[in-house]
């Protein structure tokens, strides 16, 4: 449920995890009022809206609409968010009416919800909606209902409502300028949340989905329950439940997209109507599209929603923001840190004061100057320090080589020996975990943790280069290029970029190391900490179609090569660059049972433990394709 609950807590980047101050919870009411009202759609249905409206009648105001899954509660005119506990109550001192719309289908809003409702690109008739005429239906309606407002529309939210704002740029509605896009859910098949390049995060889906996917029969201010596990350890919890029919059968029929879910393993026309980048064309407001180097969920959303306007829609005004931050913590009030690794400054307050406000003053408003927003604003890691681009990746960026090696090394250098390789057993009933320590829920830390715990695991390979005497910056996609042969039929790979710090490196001062706590994460002893850089997974029997998988051939190498998401980070001169290879991921990831069946049906006993080579010599030079910046 932790997506979910998430998005209750600050519902769509509306608000953030701070403490406001009572002067500004009682500035905001003295100088806002709320309605609530059914805004009709052009086939009848009525979505329900919560509308927080200045006082001030001496000027038009601009309309800031967020469209969300996840409530737009409280419930009442009398009853009201708490906009000082986060960013957006700068919003409210700049005058903007804030719009928040609950989708079709969902809590007070008629109608039948469609998770990841498909684009119509020809609509024949009123029947024929989508999330780009519901948009387009609810701005006609605020533009010409709502009091002095000035006729300019921007949209915004994280993750789901992140999709539900790529497609109000696709609504066409003169009125709406500017839209910001955050994290947003765009292709659950190959990157966000479900999958990622057709493996299954049964973890984030199941926590989500079997609270969230609950029918809701009509119009309701009660939202669903969530899921008892009997258990605080998720990694045992998933391991005993067992193969992925066991998980269908707690549900059965009851969560519908569950089980439609189960019915499409492959990237077939269902999912591939699905994929949000489809109406991206022509697009008209100004956009911004923000997103997390180390988020957990839709890191894959962002870079790909900004990379398709630009091969797209090239005369769009678009802009991309990435930086240091776990899922949705642009918008919160600390971005100095995540888990252990240590940014140096506050990340989400410069992005929030120096980039989204003004863009949505300039657009909605007309107020400043024009933002000097380059088309990528990147923070790079390990460097700490923001970078500004006029393309991404930069042009300074170029695609470089380094190779897996016998010995467990890694260099620049194509390995010489002939028949050479290295090789783990994968046995499903003892996976590798993806975090150290015991867990309820899926942590967002994880995407930076130390990962010592892993390279000491016989199923799991290492190579690293000796000591950088020189910074080495990466900047772009990382290309995964393995040669590999299995003792079965199919296997998962998941590869590791990892920044591996000196033995004498620590943020305090030398000496004996504080008590670790909330309050001082700095305290860990980081000395030879192996950071997460990036990680990512690739299921073996989709390396030549995601449309339609093929066996491995026991025995035989094969090419097994694929994109990590784009990293932005510097490995320091005096740390080490280091690459892991395994095959489970575990719970973070589902169970690939090792043979080539429908793993969505597939028994218990269909799970076997199997051989995996990755080869390292002249032949078959497995490496790893780094986007090397100069």
């Amino acid at each position: 449920m932790r997506k979910l609950l998430l998005f209750l807590l600050f519902s769509a980047a509306i608000e953030a995890m701070s403490q406001g101050t009572p002067q500004d919870s009682a500035w905001i009411r003295e100088n806002y009022y709320k309605i609530e009202r059914y805004i009709q759609m052009r086939d009848g249905i009525k979505l329900f809206t919560s509308f927080y409206i200045p006082k001030d009648t001496t000027e038009q105001h601009p309309i800031l609409l967020t469209r969300t899954p996840y409530s737009c509660a409280p419930y009442g005119e009398d009853r009201w968010r708490n906009f000082a506990a986060g960013y957006l109550r700068y919003y409210l001192r700049e005058g903007y009416i804030i719009a928040i719309q609950d989708v079709r289908g969902r809590w007070m809003s008629e109608g039948e919800f469609v998770d990841v409702r498909p684009f119509i690109k020809d609509k024949k008739s009123a029947t024929d909606v989508d999330e780009p005429s519901d948009t387009y239906d609810a701005i006609d309606w605020m533009v010409k209902n709502v009091p002095h407002n000035n006729g300019r529309v921007g949209v915004f939210g994280i993750s789901y409502p992140g999709f539900y704002s790529t497609m109000a740029s696709a609504s066409a509605h003169p009125a709406l300028k500017a839209v910001s896009p955050q994290a947003p859910v765009t292709d659950w098949f190959m990157g966000d949340d479900f999958h990622h390049n057709g493996a299954f995060f049964v973890m984030d889906g199941w926590d989500f989905y079997s609270s969230f996917g609950k029918p809701r029969p009509h119009p309701t201010t009660i939202g669903p329950s969530g899921f008892d596990y009997y258990t605080k350890d998720n990694y045992k919890w998933y391991l005993e439940t067992g193969a992925m029919k066991n998980i269908l059968k707690l549900t059965g029929d009851s969560i519908a997209f569950w089980k439609e879910l189960y019915q499409h393993p492959n990237r077939d026309a269902w999912w591939q109507a699905r994929n949000a980048r489809v109406a991206l064309y022509d697009i008209k407001p100004a956009m911004l599209v923000v997103g997390g180097l180390y988020d957990a969920e839709d890191c894959f959303g962002a870079w790909n929603v900004y990379k398709a306007l630009k091969a797209q829609s090239p005369a769009t005004n678009s802009h991309l923001v990435m930086g240091p931050w776990y899922h949705g913590e642009w918008a919160s009030n600390d971005g100095t840190h995540l888990g252990n690794v240590q940014w140096g400054s506050n990340t989400s307050f410069w992005y929030q004061n120096n980039i989204e406000i003004p863009f949505f003053n300039y657009y909605l408003k007309g107020k400043g100057p024009e933002p000097k927003l380059s088309a990528a604003t990147v923070f790079f890691t390990g460097e700490n320090a923001w970078h500004q681009f006029d393309r991404w990746p930069p042009a300074a960026s170029h695609e470089q080589s380094i190779y897996l090696q016998p010995d467990g090394g890694l260099t620049w250098e194509a390995p010489a020996k002939k028949n050479s390789f290295s090789e783990y057993g994968s046995d499903p009933a003892h996976p590798v975990p993806y975090t150290e320590d015991v867990h309820f829920s899926r942590t967002r830390e994880y995407m930076t943790d130390d990962q010592r715990f892993a390279s000491r695991r016989p199923d799991v390979l290492t190579f690293q280069t000796p000591v950088l005497q020189e910074d080495l910056t990466l900047a772009g996609p990382v290309i995964a290029d393995l040669k590999a042969s299995l003792s079965s039929t199919d296997a998962d790979f998941v590869v590791k970029v990892i920044d591996v710090f000196p033995d004498d490196f620590s943020y305090v001062p030398t000496g004996p190391l504080p008590v670790r706590s909330h309050d001082n994460p700095a305290a860990y002893p980081m000395g030879g900490y192996q950071m997460l850089v990036h990680g990512e997974i690739m299921r073996g029997r989709f390396r030549e179609s995601f449309e339609k998988p093929v066996p491995f051939t026991p025995g035989k190498v094969e090419t097994v090569k694929f994109s990590i998401p784009d990293v932005a980070h510097t490995f320091k001169k005096g740390h080490r660059l280091m690459i892991q290879i395994q095959s489970t991921w575990f719970p973070l990831v589902d169970r690939n049972p090792q043979k080539f069946v429908d793993i969505y049906t597939a028994d218990d006993s269909d799970f076997q433990k199997e051989t995996i080579r990755i080869f390292h010599d002249s032949e078959h030079a497995s490496r790893i394709i780094l986007p090397v910046m100069k």
